[in-house]
C-alpha cells in the first residue's frame, strides 16, 4: 500500500511557479455563462480561478448551481435603404417616416410595405 503525502499550499505554489504557472482567483463572480448554438449553460455562484501557463490562460470553474436554458435569439432588423423608403413613399403617396415604418413592419419587403400603406 502506497501512502500519498498531502502537499501544503505553499509547496504547491512554488512547484507551479517553477513550471511557469501562475494562478489567481476572480473575486465576486455572480454567474458564468457558456453559450453554444443549441443551449446556454448557466453556473450561478461559482468559484473561478485563472491559471496562466506559459502565456495560455485556463479558466477553472468550481461549484455553483448549474442550469441549462435555450439560447436567447437576437432579433435583427433588416437594413432598409433610403432608396427603398423613397420608392415606397412615392408609390403610396405617404411620408418618408410612414414608409420607413411600413418597411420595418414588413421586414424590408417592398411589396408588403406598399400593400400595408394602401
Amino acid at each position: 500500500m502506497v501512502m500519498q503525502r498531502r502537499m501544503n499550499p505553499r509547496d504547491a505554489k512554488r512547484m507551479m511557479q517553477r513550471m511557469g504557472m501562475n494562478m489567481e482567483g476572480v473575486d465576486d463572480v455572480e454567474e458564468v455563462l457558456i453559450r453554444t448554438p443549441t443551449k446556454e449553460i448557466v453556473i450561478e455562484g461559482p468559484e473561478v480561478a485563472i491559471v496562466n501557463m506559459q502565456g495560455q490562460k485556463i479558466f477553472q470553474i468550481a461549484g455553483g448551481k448549474v442550469s441549462e436554458r435555450a439560447p436567447e435569439r437576437k432579433v435583427s432588423s433588416p437594413k432598409i435603404s433610403e432608396e427603398d423608403v423613397q420608392l415606397v413613399a412615392g408609390q403610396t403617396g405617404t411620408s418618408l417616416e410612414k414608409a420607413r415604418q411600413a418597411l420595418e413592419e414588413s421586414e424590408g419587403d417592398l411589396a408588403k410595405a406598399i400593400l400595408l400603406l394602401q
